[in-house]
């Protein structure tokens, strides 16, 4: 392969910037310092994937017999020595996108450049690179959220029996454990990955061979194109399979999605956090210290997950915009290129973050049981006893028993002191007769231990329920992470075989 000095790519810069033919003059300064390096460092991300996407594309048209074998193999050579990244490989805004930049440096090393283009705009090979970069993404983004879900389950599973309040409007609302709690977020991550596996299927498709807006005058074996990549299987309209909006719109709405499951997480243990609730401690690796206030340990990770959170739904919204353009229109691409492969990897990292979160994190089991003694989280077993014990409608019973805690409350009485007798004295003064709940019904009402027990029905707190969904959940990360070990395998095996085959055609 032809080496080089460095003063060939500059001069190739014009040629591939198309100075000479249809521009008389090259970029101004104003366009390469804005739109020129904007787009450029969003394309950064996608070398491998347009280095594979460009590799494909030679070697079939090498195969199709589009290609000289000579030439071919001189391509194919300097296409393998770029994908390496070299160091001399250093992309810059005056040579234009990182497709120009790949050709400028291409330029300079062999005379067979001129097949590089062949049959495609520069618009398959961002395309192509952009869907192999997402796919990945997203591969890693599942294996993130898979670690969420072990965390949970895992830690679900400790907390089986920890009994606690739980919550709704920040008030105490019923007796319930730790672990039923924690599992509240595993559904929502499953929901997560079936999204996030329906959306890769989708990706997974391939644009390769389309020509530019209505397919390719050159024989091109989109077929072939896609097995060397990789892909599932085809993107069928050519236009289509070059314009997509969508895409980055659905990709993102996962990401959001998901990260606003996680979010709703981080917002409940930063205020468990609290002096006031004191139910939940994070772990030193997790948190930060204050500056100037030395008492303070503040639970850093949680807000680092809101702001993800908020920027990516900025993002979302943001994608949403861009692709409000004519059909055959750049503007949502140039964005996206940059834009859905951070979003993944802030995802990731942030799903991450959560995992490592949950796996240090103390529970105030003693605090949260005392909260339950003292608290009135039985008051809906009270009534339900009552109408299960009496025939009264629920309505009724939920009445006396609201004026039971309001009395109570006012007497600065907590639910440990009530007795049969002060429920009959209420219900008295509601119906004119007493209820006559029997000790040991009223006892069982009161105490969030059989409460818990109770729930016995799917879903429930109770151990068995509870269990089953444990196991439930267990299967259904373990299929999860089956199928993206499956799909990473497949795209791993169909790189090595590209590999070999360009090194094959270049007598490598």
């Amino acid at each position: 392969m032809k080496q080089s000095d460095g003063s060939s790519e500059k001069n190739g810069d014009a040629a591939v910037l198309g100075v000479g033919s249809r521009l008389a003059t090259g970029p101004s300064a104003e366009l390469v310092k804005t739109a020129f390096a904007h787009e450029l460092a969003g394309q950064l991300a996608l070398f491998r994937g347009m280095s594979l996407a460009d590799l494909a594309h030679t070697v079939m048209l090498v195969e199709a017999g589009v290609i000289p074998s000579a030439e071919g193999a001189s391509l194919l050579g300097a296409l393998l020595a770029l994908h390496e990244y070299p160091s001399d490989f250093t992309p810059t805004p005056e040579s234009g996108d990182l497709y120009t930049n790949r050709e400028a440096w291409l330029a300079a090393r062999t005379p067979a450049v001129g097949w590089f283009g062949a049959g495609r705009a520069r618009r398959e090979s961002t395309t192509t690179g952009y869907r192999i970069t997402v796919r990945s993404c997203l591969l890693a983004f599942a294996m993130a959220l898979i670690k969420v879900g072990t965390s949970l389950t895992e830690r679900a599973d400790e907390h089986r029996a920890t009994l606690m309040a739980d919550y709704t409007y920040l008030q105490p609302a019923q007796p319930t454990t730790f672990g039923h709690y924690l599992l509240t977020f595993a559904y929502p991550l499953l929901r997560d990955l079936e999204r996030l596996q329906a959306l890769y299927t989708r990706t997974n498709l391939s644009p390769a061979g389309c020509g530019s807006v209505n397919g390719s005058r050159l024989p091109q074996d989109r077929h072939r194109l896609a097995e060397l990549l990789g892909f599932d299987g085809l993107i069928q309209h050519a236009r289509d399979a070059m314009w997509q909006a969508d895409g980055p719109i659905e990709t993102l709405s996962v990401v959001v999605a998901s990260l606003v499951n996680l979010d709703r997480l981080a917002e409940d243990l930063q205020i468990f956090a609290t002096a006031e609730f004191d139910l939940v401690e994070l772990d030193e690796g997790n948190s930060r210290a204050s500056v100037i206030m030395p008492q303070k340990k503040n639970p850093y990770a949680l807000t680092y997950v809101r702001g993800a959170a908020n920027e990516l739904t900025g993002a979302l919204a943001a994608a949403a915009a861009l692709g409000r353009t004519p059909s055959g229109q750049v503007d949502n691409r140039v964005f996206a290129y940059g834009d859905v492969p951070h979003a993944l990897e802030t995802a990731t990292g942030v799903a991450i973050l959560m995992a490592g979160v949950l796996n240090g994190l103390r529970f105030n089991a003693p605090v949260a049981a005392a909260r339950l003694a003292s608290g009135f989280a039985t008051a809906t077993d009270l009534a339900e006893t009552i109408t299960l014990e009496t025939g009264l409608d629920f309505r009724t019973a939920h009445r006396i028993v609201g004026r039971l805690v309001r009395e109570a409350m006012q007497a600065n009485r907590t639910i440990r002191d009530l007795t049969p007798a002060d429920l009959d004295a209420v219900a008295r003064t509601m119906l004119n007769r007493p209820l006559h709940p029997s000790e040991n019904a009223f006892a069982q009402a009161l105490d969030p231990a059989a409460a818990v027990a109770a729930r016995q029905g799917i879903g429930g707190a109770a151990p068995e329920p509870l269990s089953a969904m444990l196991s439930e959940c267990r299967a259904a990360l373990d299929t999860y992470a089956t199928w993206r070990e499956k799909a990473v395998a497949r795209t791993v095996a169909a790189e090595e075989k590209l590999l070999h085959r360009a090194q094959e055609l270049c007598g490598g």
